[in-house]
């Protein structure tokens, strides 16, 4: 099973395919919660030119929240993480987490079957692209 959903939009600049992901995420009740620009954040820390990349921090408070009481600890594994990364001229790869890979070393079947759930509706943004 692969971590991750992929697909790469074409003919497009940065910004549309941020804002794409972004809507395609609200319509199956995401929002994101937290932006990290790992371009911006390369260069200040450390003086690297990195390609345009950033992760969108992804959250469906619903199943958030029937998570956290299904498991205290799984915290360290949200949010749902998706990638906006350059891919070539006017071209960007949107990658996202597949919950059901990261969620296979928690043992609770209420888990596994939230995080099928999950990744479900992140597929199918994936795929609405």
């Amino acid at each position: 099973m692969a971590y991750y959903f992929t697909t790469t939009l074409k003919n497009v600049d940065f910004e549309t395919a941020v804002q794409k992901i972004t809507e395609g995420l609200k319509e199956e009740g995401f929002g994101v919660i937290s932006t990290i620009d790992f371009q911006a954040t390369l260069k200040e820390k450390i003086n690297v030119d990195f390609r345009k990349y950033v992760v969108l921090q992804a959250c469906n408070p619903p199943y958030a929240h029937k998570s956290l009481q299904t498991e205290d600890k799984i915290g360290t594994l949200l949010p749902c993480n998706v990638v906006v990364q350059e891919a070539g001229d006017n071209a960007f790869e949107i990658s996202s987490i597949n919950p059901e890979a990261a969620m296979a070393s928690v043992e609770n079947e209420t888990m596994a079957e939230i995080a099928k759930e999950i990744s479900e509706k992140l597929k199918r943004v994936i795929e609405k692209l």
